[in-house]
């Protein structure tokens, strides 16, 4: 039992994944002070606040902090476009060109006399009659 588990965890799949893991939280932790400390405050400029997420209203004695879920949909927004040109783009790329494959075999050849396309495996050209070697 305890040699499957090993086998399980030092799979490379389950180190990928607990690296990424890791590497995505580090992430988000910039991303979220991205979010809070240079862009809030653009968008504050536009909106004429000085700090998005305090913004709130009240509803029968219930908070709503509308300001704190716009923070949360730009860092969202911000890591989505950092996954896709940092991560996803370039794997892409990578695949594409580890996957390129040989030219496949050709299937016909040229008449020497009359230059048509003829089988690979023709004896004669079909279009002049002339025998192909």
């Amino acid at each position: 039992m305890l040699k499957g588990f090993k086998q399980f965890v030092l799979r490379g799949n389950v180190v990928d994944l607990a690296v990424g893991v890791v590497i995505g939280a580090a992430f988000n932790t910039v991303v979220m002070a991205l979010v809070k400390d240079l862009i809030t405050p653009f968008v504050g400029v536009v909106a004429k606040t000085s700090d998005f997420a305090n913004l709130s209203f009240s509803l029968n004695g219930s908070k709503f902090m509308y300001g704190d879920f716009i923070n949360a949909l730009i860092s969202f927004f911000l890591v989505a476009v950092a996954v896709y040109f940092f991560v996803v783009t370039p794997m892409n790329l990578l695949i594409s060109r580890m996957r390129k494959e040989p030219p496949a075999d050709p299937t016909t050849k040229k008449c020497p006399e009359c230059r048509s396309e003829v089988p690979i495996d023709a004896k004669r050209c079909a279009f002049c009659g002339q025998p192909i070697a």
